[in-house]
């Protein structure tokens, strides 16, 4: 009986830990580095590791957010410029990123999404209307000028705009390697295929005259 109890025991701690480990994660990397190989077809939730012998300096520097994006270049008087994994192939496993964001006098980050991660937003320069709307609907906005910072949590859509007069311009960080931006216009008035006129229609409460000016003003022909 003392045997058969032993046993069960065992089997009983056996399978607590079995259950553990289907639901728990690697709290630390496993290696020093894994420099992400973008020519590689092979995603296992990320991207392949490249050969060590082939990893370099420039696999973990990039200079594009050293020059202000051309706020001239998109219809709403913003240009986003991102350093994720994709232009920083060392960013690969390490969970964080940037982006640099200019606007125009006026211009504005349109409403989006960062389905991957939490943001924060650091002012260089001008002053930034800034604000996310929760799941209950409520909006927590804030104006922020050079200096000043404001998180952008997870998921939940947020946007900014530049309320004053002359240019302006914020960095932000991620807690992803690709945040992952969805633009909510963008996403619903210019999906390849396209999302049925119907649909946009009702959830906007327009007619589908309404619906082709949009299209054509995000997605000129």
């Amino acid at each position: 009986m003392k045997d058969a109890s032993f046993i069960q025991s065992l089997f009983s701690i056996f399978l607590l830990f079995s259950d553990t480990a289907s639901v728990a994660a690697d709290p630390n990397l496993l290696q020093d580095l894994c420099v992400a190989d973008l020519n590689s077809t092979l995603r296992v939730n990320g991207f392949a590791c490249k050969p060590t012998a082939t990893v370099s300096e420039a696999d973990f520097s990039y200079a594009g957010l050293a020059t202000a994006g051309d706020t001239n270049s998109t219809v709403v008087g913003s240009k986003a410029s991102a350093a994720t994994v994709e232009k920083i192939p060392g960013l690969n496993t390490l969970g964080i990123s940037m982006a640099r964001v200019d606007y125009a006098p006026g211009g504005v980050n349109p409403p989006h999404t960062h389905s991957r991660a939490t943001g924060i937003a650091f002012v260089l320069e001008g002053t930034l209307e800034v604000g996310f709307i929760t799941t209950a609907n409520k909006l927590i906005s804030k104006t922020i000028s050079a200096g000043e910072v404001f998180v952008f949590p997870r998921g939940l859509v947020h946007f900014q705009r530049n309320t004053g007069t002359t240019p302006a311009a914020a960095l932000a960080a991620f807690n992803s390697q690709l945040p992952g931006t969805q633009s909510l216009a963008l996403t619903l008035f210019t999906a390849s295929p396209a999302v049925p006129e119907d649909v946009l229609e009702k959830a906007f409460q327009i007619g589908s005259n309404e619906v082709d000016k949009i299209k054509d003003r995000l997605h000129p022909k």
